[in-house]
């Protein structure tokens, strides 16, 4: 019996101790965790402090070299070298009347003090000055020393394409991307980087490495995204020329927030090698880089420079198709398809107004309008446009988040990304009732539309079409909370610009206190409240043309600009 005793009491000794053994191990386990998340997080504070070093540096050398050139020649006309629209300035540098020196150093200075006051800029490419040396080798490009800005996910050899996220940093490019060698093989000076809001897919202009970007029309609103810093730049009188990437809007609600020229060409028209996107493989719908500018001109020019043999030899991949100058200059009277508002998104009053106002003017100069709906603006939208972004269920791009802490613009729209799939069934089921509109997002968040479309422009036998687009730029934290229906035309892979038409009034302002919306649900609320305030802001209108008509679109845009400049006259 006492042998037994003592047998339990071992045994009792061996339990104690191996339940001690196991709390110290789960101790230690959770201690590794929290060092290795401490440590992940010094980590990550380290690599934003560096990358944002590395900007302050590029921006202190890029002033002082400034300031030298300013010293040896202090004679440079930078007031009128600023004026100057593209053709003009391409004309001038062409002739010799104007150096490459002096045009770069001059939009240097002004992107400098720009970015002061808007943040719109990640980093100075200081190999421009370097170019400077050997540009007069391409004298012949169609930009020769013209003075460049470019998106900072475009690939430049040596600095970070990090679409604003910390994952992505500290990973320099290989080399150039491919529109950014055309560039340079045309003359052009690609000079600056610009913000980005995080991950890219939203179209505030924010990020926890660089910070919120704003707009130079009104400090106190967001220059849009994702090409928001190009935006900013070129609206501030930063730069003469600049290339945004639109995969939801990404050129044409940064241009109306900003009051400039953008053109989303058709999908594949311009090569896309080097342009870095957040996640690869999603093929529903497709990005499309393109040019931003303060005038139309300014848009064709650059398409013509980029779509060239140089651009095809360098990627096969692009249809060789020239630009069509003679589609671009036609004068020919156009059927044009209209509308104020698609029946689902937001158009606020000063918006339709500009609708209202340009389809008079288009009338007026013998075009013919016609009244034009969109297709199934729901079912395209959340069946296609959601369930194709977001295939995997933002798997991906919440993997690139990871080790980055989450951008104030960005919280509300990825929220619902991260609850379960069960989850988020049950909450559309039960919304259904009183939210259509985020029953069907829900939905769409759990996992031929074109042809169809092209049938109904020729049943109403236009030619292109005259639409909203968002606007007029928002209030900040709003962006990652409203659904665009600009991304249509992405899905679409139509061409679609932007042009500014006018300015919102204090009559817009007083009609939008009396705004309902179609549903008169939170997202009519949110969307009052997003453009509330917005007296003296740019209002702007949306060109769209059929796949590869992308002359016919920029034709249409030019039309559209000349008729309402010579309307304030």
């Amino acid at each position: 019996m006492e042998n037994v005793k003592q047998i339990l009491q071992g045994v009792e000794l061996d339990t104690r101790t191996v339940a001690l053994l196991t709390g110290a191990a789960c101790g230690v386990g959770a201690l590794v965790v929290l060092v290795q998340k401490v440590h992940s997080h010094q980590e990550m504070k380290e690599k934003i402090q560096r990358a944002r070093n590395r900007r302050a540096d590029s921006l202190q050398r890029a002033e002082q070299a400034v300031l030298q050139y300013k010293k040896s020649f202090p004679v440079t006309d930078s007031a009128l070298i600023l004026t100057l629209s593209l053709s003009e300035l391409t004309k001038k540098l062409q002739e010799g009347s104007l150096s490459p020196e002096d045009v770069l150093y001059t939009y240097m200075e002004k992107t400098l003090n720009v970015n002061k006051d808007l943040n719109c800029c990640t980093g100075i490419l200081l190999e421009s000055f370097d170019q400077l040396k050997t540009v007069s080798t391409n004298k012949e490009g169609l930009l020769y020393g013209v003075p460049v800005s470019i998106k900072e996910n475009f690939a430049y050899k040596n600095h970070d394409s990090s679409c604003g996220v910390v994952i992505n940093l500290e990973q320099p490019a290989q080399q150039d991307s491919v529109l950014v060698e055309v560039l340079k093989r045309q003359g052009a000076i690609p000079f600056v980087k610009t913000n980005l809001p995080q991950a890219l897919l939203n179209y505030d202009c924010s990020n926890p490495i660089y910070g919120q970007t704003v707009n130079p029309h009104n400090l106190q609103k967001t220059s849009g995204g994702s090409s928001g810093g190009e935006g900013a730049l070129i609206g501030g009188g930063g730069s003469v020329l600049g290339l945004g990437s639109d995969i939801g809007g990404s050129i044409r609600i940064p241009a109306s927030f900003c009051g400039i020229c953008g053109l989303k060409p058709t999908a594949g028209r311009l090569s896309l090698q080097g342009l870095i996107p957040i996640y690869r493989g999603q093929k529903s719908v497709l990005s499309s880089p393109g040019p931003m500018a303060r005038d139309v001109d300014s848009l064709a020019l650059c398409m013509q420079a980029l779509l060239c043999d140089h651009m095809f030899s360098l990627d096969p991949t692009v249809p060789p198709l020239p630009f069509n100058m003679q589609i671009y200059q036609s004068t020919k009277p156009l059927r044009i398809g209209y509308l104020e508002s698609d029946g689902y998104s937001h158009t606020s009053p000063s918006m339709a107004r500009g609708i209202r106002e340009v389809k008079a003017l288009l009338e007026q100069a013998g075009h013919t309008l016609v009244p034009y709906a969109p297709l199934k603006i729901s079912y395209a939208l959340h069946e296609l446009l959601i369930k194709g972004l977001l295939a995997d269920e933002a798997t991906t791009l919440l993997q690139k988040l990871e080790g980055s802490p989450l951008d104030p613009c960005l919280k509300a729209q990825v929220l619902p990304y991260y609850l379960p799939t069960w989850l988020k069934k049950t909450l559309s089921f039960l919304l259904k009732p009183l939210s259509p509109r985020a029953s069907a997002i829900l939905s769409a968040l759990s996992g031929d539309y074109i042809q169809e479309t092209i049938a109904a422009w020729r049943r109403c036998n236009i030619d292109v079409l005259l639409c909203p687009v968002i606007g007029p730029a928002y209030n900040f934290l709003f962006c990652g909370k409203l659904s665009s229906t600009t991304m249509l035309y992405n899905l679409l892979t139509f061409p679609a610009g932007v042009v500014p038409v006018s300015t919102v009034t204090a009559e817009d302002e007083e009609e939008l206190r009396h705004y309902k919306g179609f549903f008169q649900d939170y997202w009519d609320k949110l969307f009052k409240q997003a453009v509330s305030g917005g007296e003296g802001l740019p209002v702007a209108v949306q060109c769209v043309a059929l796949p590869w008509q992308d002359e016919l679109c920029l034709r249409f845009m030019k039309e559209v600009e000349q008729l309402v400049k010579q309307s304030r006259k």
